[in-house]
């Protein structure tokens, strides 16, 4: 017996087979690549942490330390010297590298009391010590987020910028290496060790970056609210770094 389409009965059926197949097909190639999937954010997270500081590509200084090189270099730089801070305690722990920032900061706003867990990654690079702490804020379209590689004076040595959306020319450029090695020697605290951060500054009269002491880099063109992001993330995340960054001087 032929099966009539045209009843509301046959599209309905149809729809949910349709549905059931679909969701199962992408529920299983879901789980054939999702360890593959974590194995690549594995890497380009440990790219972004050498990256910052200085560990990069031997053909390009721009482009990151090759894939399948990047398990074995983050041993060698970084290893096992991975800290979880709390105000001014750092407690050593492999766990650190699983945190992730935006849930961190998700918690704090869910309770204002809660305190967040502040991953820290010591890296050792011709015989310079490197702090490296990941941050995350808000561009103009979209997250954007950084590792920022510090001295324990928290100057900064090194630093990798990415986002999630920001416009093509304009806020995107805070990937590109003229926006990044601004920061490089770049002073967080005051000449008093007060806490002032780095701003990215519309008129700052300093196109070559030479003042490093005043905690400021140049904007980018037309990119103003992106700059006003960047500002605001390295601000209010290196800020909670302070106290354990006071520790060091001791």
């Amino acid at each position: 017996m032929a099966i009539d389409t045209s009843k509301n009965s046959y599209t309905i059926i149809f729809s949910i087979v349709m549905v059931i197949v679909v969701g199962s097909l992408l529920a299983g190639i879901s789980s054939v690549l999702s360890p593959n999937i974590k194995a690549n954010k594995k890497i380009e997270k440990m790219q972004n942490i050498m990256f910052a500081m200085g560990v990069t590509s031997s053909e390009d200084k721009n482009e990151f330390a090759d894939k399948d090189k990047s398990e074995e270099l983050f041993k060698q730089y970084v290893g096992a010297e991975q800290y979880i801070v709390k105000g001014a305690t750092a407690t050593k722990s492999e766990e650190a590298f699983k945190i992730e920032v935006k849930k961190e900061q998700d918690k704090v706003k869910a309770n204002a009391s809660y305190e967040q867990q502040l991953p820290l990654f010591v890296g050792k690079k011709d015989g310079e010590t490197f702090y490296v702490v990941p941050i995350r804020g808000n561009g103009l379209w979209g997250p954007v987020w950084a590792y920022m590689a510090l001295d324990k004076n928290m100057v900064v040595q090194g630093a990798f910028f990415d986002h999630a959306g920001e416009t093509p020319g304009l806020g995107a450029n805070i990937k590109e290496s003229f926006f990044r090695d601004d920061f490089a020697g770049e002073h967080v605290l005051d000449a008093n060790g007060i806490f002032k951060g780095i701003a990215v500054k519309k008129g700052n009269l300093d196109p070559k970056n030479e003042r490093k002491t005043d905690n400021a880099v140049d904007a980018m063109a037309g990119a103003t609210i992106t700059g006003d992001g960047i500002s605001a993330m390295i601000n209010k995340g290196l800020a909670l770094y302070v106290p354990y960054f006071k520790t060091l001087k001791n």
